[in-house]
């Protein structure tokens, strides 16, 4: 009876979290960051403090949904997150991700899906931020090459959108072209989330029996030059890209089979809901 009560629980949570958020992106994109944007400074300034107010609410909203008892987190290695010119790339299992990535890496740009600059509620925040759109691959690739120049850090997700699962991991070039043109590191970022809820082609209402634990780990950085050196522009972004999914596949695949998500460390973890990072 206990488990049925929190599992109807999690789901009422869930709905309230979904409302919370649509909220949250109303007041801030019709009224805080316009009234932030009015404020003096450089537009690298006004930039910087609609980033810092878009990360601390999603933080925010990571520890509500914890606080809720919608999910449990656990970030390991975030504060190496955020370095000029630094490529951020992680699979995207999950909704979330990108609420974590942005929320503890505040002062990147992100690309976004063309899907929500299209949409009323999210455009606001995502113009006032200066994050950079997916709508053509040349669009996306420079927009994102030149905010690495300028010495911002870039969050992106190259599978362009989330992990079907039971799919195998699938990345599209544009991030390792991206590197390729303009990066000065790339640094990946693995995630996993479980048992796994807020999937691709998964409602929202379809909570798991059990809270769901998201796992991310920053991984080793990886130089680009050597890619830059060795070939031309467009062989380089392959093998790099061919380099990335390999990383990717035996990462992942190693924390599935050595059991991360369930070890006594892992549940302790989820049971006190700690957050490893600033």
């Amino acid at each position: 009876m206990n488990l049925r009560i929190a599992y109807h629980w999690r789901r009422l949570a869930t709905a309230v979290c979904f409302g919370v958020f649509g909220a949250g992106c109303l007041v801030l994109g019709l009224v805080v960051l316009p009234a932030q944007r009015l404020l003096p400074g450089s537009h690298a300034a006004r930039r910087a403090r609609v980033r810092g107010t878009v990360g601390a609410t999603l933080r925010w909203f990571a520890r509500f949904m914890r606080r809720m008892g919608v999910i449990t987190y656990d970030l390991q290695g975030i504060e190496r997150l955020g370095r000029p010119g630094q490529l951020i790339v992680a699979n995207h299992p999950t909704l979330i991700d990108g609420v974590f990535l942005l929320g503890f890496a505040p002062s990147s740009s992100c690309i976004v899906k063309q899907a929500l600059w299209d949409n009323p509620i999210t455009r606001w925040p995502l113009t006032a931020a200066g994050y950079v759109s997916n709508s053509t691959a040349e669009h996306m690739i420079e927009g994102a090459a030149q905010a690495l120049r300028e010495g911002q850090s870039v969050i992106m997700f190259p599978e362009g959108t989330r992990t079907v699962p039971g799919r195998s991991l699938q990345l599209q070039r544009g991030a390792a072209a991206i590197a390729v043109r303009a990066a000065t590191v790339v640094t990946p970022v693995y995630i996993r989330c479980s048992p796994q809820t807020l999937a691709k082609h998964e409602p929202w209402y379809r909570v798991p029996e059990r809270r769901a634990h998201f796992s991310a780990r920053v991984g080793a950085d990886i130089d680009p030059e050597p890619y830059r050196r060795r070939a031309a522009a467009p062989l380089a972004a392959r093998q790099l890209n061919e380099h990335l999914l390999q990383n990717f596949t035996v990462e992942l695949a190693s924390e599935a089979a050595t059991g991360t998500m369930d070890s006594p460390k892992h549940r302790a973890t989820a049971k006190a809901g700690r957050e490893v990072g600033p």
